[in-house]
């Protein structure tokens, strides 16, 4: 992060550098914005910008430090700008390596900039517009023991409709000051679709549970109920994880992993995983079993416990 804001001191940067493998070594990816605040009929945000552009993806050898600008979009006109300004800076992303393509990912603070503007902004009638009559919000889950605003997550997953799985960033919304679930957005990261947005309005007439709504479900389910109580008596800390809201056909499945972290280690260990659909709700050792009993009523043969933390016979029962 030193090193490219020296170098380039006048680009933004993302707060969530990521390392990734390319060629038998190591590589940092840092997502790079063009800021202004000076588009016109625009609305500001974070401290009063109001246009923002992913333009450049910096490359950086970890292991020698030698940094490359890729320029993202081509289109943006300040970063056209900075081209004429430093010639040899930049280079086009067609001169990125394949490899490394592969490994770029839409960046969550631009994501969660465009997701802010449009819980408003969605609202295409003046009327409706005027009067705020349908805001959206980010909904709140459980993370560890505490509510909190649910931050974008990627996922691996097949969409409904698509012919393969994609690398996703997604984020559910609710209406203002309500639980229930009124769309779900998503951002792609492979290519050529890089960049796509895509959105799911759910309709308003049709109850669907938001994430608050499936915490306090996992909360009233006596036999989930019981285990955390238990858990958490034995000189055990209960943490949930992150609610994944995965879409499923015309449906939402609920995924929320349960981990426990003794009072002696610091490492948690995934120990349950509980699965929501429609009104079910399970809580099985892996995600393979709480789907088998969401959807057949069956639970799998049981098997060996494991011992300590083997990760072959976690691999086994998975």
């Amino acid at each position: 992060s030193e090193r490219v804001r020296k170098l380039a001191p006048f680009l933004a940067y993302d707060n969530d550098p990521y390392i990734v493998t390319f060629n038998g070594r190591l590589f940092w990816i840092i997502d790079a914005y063009t800021l202004s605040d000076k588009y016109p009929y625009s609305k500001s945000f974070n401290g009063g910008n109001n246009y923002i552009r992913n333009s450049v993806k910096a490359v950086i050898d970890a292991y020698n430090g030698d940094l490359l600008l890729y320029v993202a979009d081509k289109k943006d006109p300040i970063i056209k700008a900075y081209q004429k300004i430093f010639p040899n800076l930049f280079k086009s992303f067609e001169q990125m390596p394949m490899g490394l393509k592969k490994h770029i990912r839409y960046p969550v603070d631009l994501f969660k900039i465009q997701a802010q503007m449009y819980s408003t902004y969605h609202m295409r009638d003046p009327q409706v517009f005027y009067n705020k009559e349908d805001l959206w919000d980010t909904p709140s889950e459980i993370y560890d023991q505490v509510s909190q605003k649910m931050e974008p997550y990627y996922v691996v997953m097949k969409l409904p409709g698509a012919e393969k799985e994609e690398f996703l960033l997604m984020l559910p919304f609710v209406p203002s000051e309500k639980n229930n679930m009124i769309a779900w957005l998503s951002a792609k990261s492979d290519l050529p679709k890089y960049g796509e947005l895509l959105l799911y309005k759910l309709p308003k007439r049709k109850l669907i549970y938001g994430p608050m709504q499936i915490e306090a479900r996992i909360d009233q389910d006596p036999e989930i109920s019981k285990q955390l109580t238990l858990w958490g008596q034995r000189g055990s800390r209960v943490i949930r994880g992150n609610l994944l809201v995965i879409p499923v056909e015309e449906s939402f499945i609920y995924v929320e992993p349960l981990y426990l972290q003794s009072e002696q280690s610091e490492l948690p260990e995934l120990k349950r995983v509980v699965v929501a659909y429609g009104n079910l709700i399970a809580m099985e050792e892996n995600l393979e079993t709480a789907l088998l009993r969401i959807f057949t009523g069956r639970v799998a043969e049981e098997k060996p416990a494991m011992q300590g933390h083997s990760e072959d016979a976690w691999s086994k029962n998975r």
